[in-house]
This record gives C-alpha cells, structure tokens and sequence, in this order.
C-alpha cells in the first residue's frame, strides 16, 4: 500500500486512464465534434489517476476528500463524454460500454470513500 490507497485500487484507476487513452487513439478524426469531445474524455480520463495519485499522498482527511471529490468529477465527466460519444457521434456501444462501466463503479467508491472519510470526522 502506497500512503492511504491500496496499489490495486491506484492500478485500476490507471487502467482507466490507458483504456480511455486506447479509446481515443481509436476515434475515428473525421467529424471535428468526435475529435473536441474525445480529447475532453482523454483529459477527463487521466485525471481520474493523476487525482487518486494525488489522494493517495494526502496528509489528512480534509486533503484526501478534496483529492477523491476531484477523482468523482473527473470519473462523472468521463461518464458524461462517453455517452456522448455513442449516443451523438455513433460511437460503437462495444467500444464505450467497458469505459462507461467502470466509470459507473469508480463514481460509487469515490462516493463512498469520501462519505465514510467525512463520517469519521
């Protein structure tokens, strides 16, 4: 365990940062709405590691739920471009459905870590 999450969880948040990264590189470029709201969930879709990284070192618990709620934002957000992708731009549903899955799950343990974190307080 790396600082207060384990390093499963921190992989699993990774592995969803490189499947939305191998989601992105398969976007088709053609249409300019395919290409803005790819790079929005490629942004959206890394962060979520980069912020359980970052909660993952914090130094108390008013820290580490400020670095999970922005974890829960950036997973929602991913959630919200994937949709968009298979519902407005065609998008295969057999290449978002894993993604927007694993979004769905990661949103309900952010959530509850951050309530179980605020509950001890």
């Amino acid at each position: 365990m790396k600082g207060r999450l384990s390093e499963e969880f921190r992989d699993r948040t990774k592995q969803f940062a490189a499947g939305t990264i191998r989601l992105f590189v398969k976007l088709p470029k053609t249409l300019e709405v395919v290409r803005v709201l790819g790079k929005q969930l490629l942004r959206s879709g890394t962060s979520v590691a980069a912020h359980v990284r970052e909660a993952s070192r914090a130094r108390s618990d008013e820290e580490f739920v400020s670095k999970l709620g922005g974890a829960l934002q950036e997973a929602d957000e991913s959630q919200l471009w994937l949709e968009l992708l298979r519902e407005e731009c065609a998008i295969e549903p057999k290449l978002t459905r894993l993604l927007e899955q694993e979004s769905s799950e990661l949103i309900a343990i952010f959530t509850t870590m951050i309530n179980r974190t605020k509950g001890k307080a």
